[in-house]
């Protein structure tokens, strides 16, 4: 089994630290990468780290990490509300899957509060600012572990 964690990320959150940072902060991707990485090696795991505007793109990704990875984490930004194509390609990966919101999705728009994702993650992370990164992939290297 792989013992690399790929880190998902769908629309716009290659604009973090940038894009509404009274919602997102002022961290940025590569801040996040960073920070999950020292975590992931510390923990004997590798680490892949990706962001697309481009839904077919993320798909694409999730069909790569069936080969090589042992866990996703997955912000999926606009898509969790809309991508019953990126639930389809999760249900499709083995190992387990934690989805990640920086913001509160709760406390926002009603229509962020509906995840087509969370229909498969085995948990759910939001509000933590981008640490909720970093518990999710504790989370997945603690289920990789039991495999």
């Amino acid at each position: 089994m792989s013992k690399t964690i790929y880190i998902l990320n769908g629309p716009n959150l290659n604009l973090l630290g940038q894009r509404q940072p009274e919602i997102y902060g002022r961290e940025t991707l590569a801040d996040v990468e960073a920070d999950c990485r020292k975590l992931a090696e510390g923990l004997g795991f590798g680490l892949k780290l990706f962001q697309s505007n481009h839904e077919g793109v993320v798909i694409d990704t999730i069909h790569e990490a069936r080969k090589s990875a042992c866990g996703i984490v997955i912000n999926p930004g606009a898509f969790t509300h809309t991508s019953v194509a990126i639930l389809d390609a999760l249900n499709a990966f083995d190992g387990p899957v934690i989805e990640v919101h920086i913001s509160n999705v709760h406390k926002r728009e009603s229509f962020r509060h509906h995840s087509y994702v969370s229909l498969r993650a085995e948990g759910v992370i939001a509000g933590l600012g981008t640490e909720g990164y970093q518990a999710a992939v504790r989370r997945i290297a603690q289920l990789a572990a039991k495999t």
